[in-house]
């Protein structure tokens, strides 16, 4: 797309900002997509839900004791989806342990908020409300151009799992006497869900971090009951909704575009409910259908 908007610009003058947003926006949502879909398999939305908070506090955290909010933003959503790892069975946690540290989170948080605006507020004044709502608009080509590269890798690793990963996630048990390091994988996947929380936070905000991981996916699920082809149109949903949103943000400046973004991916997530999907038909066995058992 960026490239389109670069060869129309005879017709329509394009502004740096958008192609750093597109580029940008474009890699975190198939990132967002690819975990999101798996989120939504292993029924860890709430874990999402929660990262989204901890984005928020990592980040003020950062720069009340003067860090780049970056920093504060991985290293934060990172330990606290391994310590989900770490708390929970087989690197799956359970929404008491969830719960738990969200709601320690949530009281830190409040402690970094009162610490940032009373001692560094000054500095970066609208550091907070970027947090919260995102900041696409905002990216520079060096800060667009490194969160395509890490939304990039955390979409091949994704790949590279995807296989194992689905195959611990529906039959866990069978997976782990197939030899699936299950606890590995969970680990491994809990982690890319920290990384990719804190990209999409640069797209959307924390505040509706969850929407972007959770309406793509959710859609995907509910058109096509096959695995591969709805994590492809996860992934495929969530870079459509985010370049109309930053279409609609750019013809109607006073919309914002994580809002414009947010309200794309809810209106096909609604769209879904009107589609009525095909009778599934029972597929037997070889062995079933022959014998008819």
């Amino acid at each position: 797309m960026t490239a389109l908007l670069t060869t129309s610009a005879p017709l329509v003058q394009v502004q740096p900002f958008l192609q750093h947003a597109v580029l940008a926006g474009t890699a975190i949502a198939a990132a967002s997509g690819l975990v999101g879909y798996f989120l939504v398999l292993r029924a860890q939305i709430f874990t999402a839900d929660a990262l989204s908070h901890v984005t928020f506090t990592g980040a003020m955290g950062a720069l009340a004791f003067g860090y780049d909010l970056r920093i504060g933003l991985f290293v934060s959503t990172v330990g606290i989806a391994l310590l989900f790892g770490t708390l929970g069975r087989k690197a799956r946690p359970d929404d008491v342990v969830i719960g738990s540290v969200f709601s320690w989170i949530l009281g830190l948080g409040a402690f970094f908020i009162t610490l940032y605006t009373t001692s560094r507020s000054t500095t970066n004044g609208h550091a907070g409300v970027s947090v919260l709502f995102g900041s696409i608009f905002g990216l520079s080509a060096g800060s667009a151009s490194l969160a395509a590269l890490i939304a990039v890798g955390i979409c091949l690793l994704m790949l590279l799992i995807a296989r194992p990963l689905l195959f611990a996630t529906l039959d866990e048990a069978v997976a782990a006497a197939r030899g699936v390091p299950v606890r590995t994988l969970g680990f491994a996947f809990l982690a890319l869900t920290g990384i990719c929380a804190a990209e999409a936070t640069q797209a959307v905000g924390s505040l509706l971090l969850l929407g972007l991981l959770a309406a793509p996916a959710g859609a995907a699920a509910r058109l096509t009951d096959r695995p591969y082809a709805a994590l492809a149109l996860s992934a495929l949903l969530a870079v459509l909704e985010t370049w109309a949103g930053l279409a609609a943000s750019w013809v109607i400046p006073r919309v914002p575009p994580s809002f414009a973004i947010m309200a794309a991916a809810t209106a096909v997530y609604a769209a879904t409910f009107l589609v009525r999907r095909p009778a599934a038909r029972t597929r037997l066995h070889p062995t079933t259908a022959s014998t008819g058992v």
